[in-house]
């Protein structure tokens, strides 16, 4: 499965906002966006009138690369949300959201998505208490997601313990002390940080 490996701070200019893709770089001068607030290549200062697809397509972009997610895994959690009850557009975010990597860096676990993922993908958690090493798992009501026991004594995962900014995330039950979480609810729209416009994908995918 092919996944985007250039130099990530690209994306933000494109998006024109931070994605906060990089951890705490995002957080400090060295931004991209501080400094270079314009899309990169040639024509990335000029002005280019955007069409209804055009900002259909953006939203969905920028959603893809808050997650790092590739189209297809963007088209099949579409597809999902679509079924389920509710609005599809809160439940297309609502399903990223559980996957197993944002989870991780909600704990706090990790200073960004990729960092979550990679994490993940070394084997360092456990879900109810089995291994689990497939970020894109999705998690659900009740699971308890904890740092194995091998992994705790990780000199990354201290520092990150360490670091760990303190953010309250409501749907999530955090013990630092234990380094596990537990999801205590599903995340609501008002949960999410994210700025987007969930509608412009829904609209997109509906063509």
């Amino acid at each position: 499965m092919s996944r985007y490996t250039g130099p990530v701070c690209r994306l933000c200019r494109r998006e024109g906002m931070k994605l906060y893709l990089k951890g705490d770089r995002c957080y400090s001068d060295r931004c991209a966006i501080t400094k270079r607030n314009y899309a990169p290549g040639q024509h990335g200062q000029s002005r280019k009138k955007v069409t209804e697809y055009g900002l259909q397509l953006r939203e969905k972009q920028k959603v893809r690369r808050f997650y790092g997610i590739n189209e297809s895994q963007m088209a099949k959690y579409f597809h999902i949300a679509d079924r389920m009850h509710g609005i599809t557009g809160e439940n297309l975010l609502k399903i990223l959201e559980l996957r197993l990597d944002n989870v991780v860096y909600r704990m706090g676990l990790a200073s960004s998505r990729a960092e979550a993922r990679q994490l993940v993908t070394h084997g360092h958690f456990l879900v109810n208490g089995k291994k689990a090493d497939i970020p894109s798992l999705i998690t659900s009501v009740g699971d308890v997601i904890q740092v194995k026991a091998k992994s705790k004594n990780s000199a990354k995962i201290k520092e990150l313990v360490e670091n760990h900014n303190g953010t309250n995330v409501p749907w999530l039950n955090i013990d630092l002390d234990q380094l596990k979480g537990t999801i205590v609810a599903e995340p609501t729209r008002e949960d999410i940080d994210i700025p987007v416009e969930e509608h412009l994908i829904v609209e997109l995918y509906s063509k």
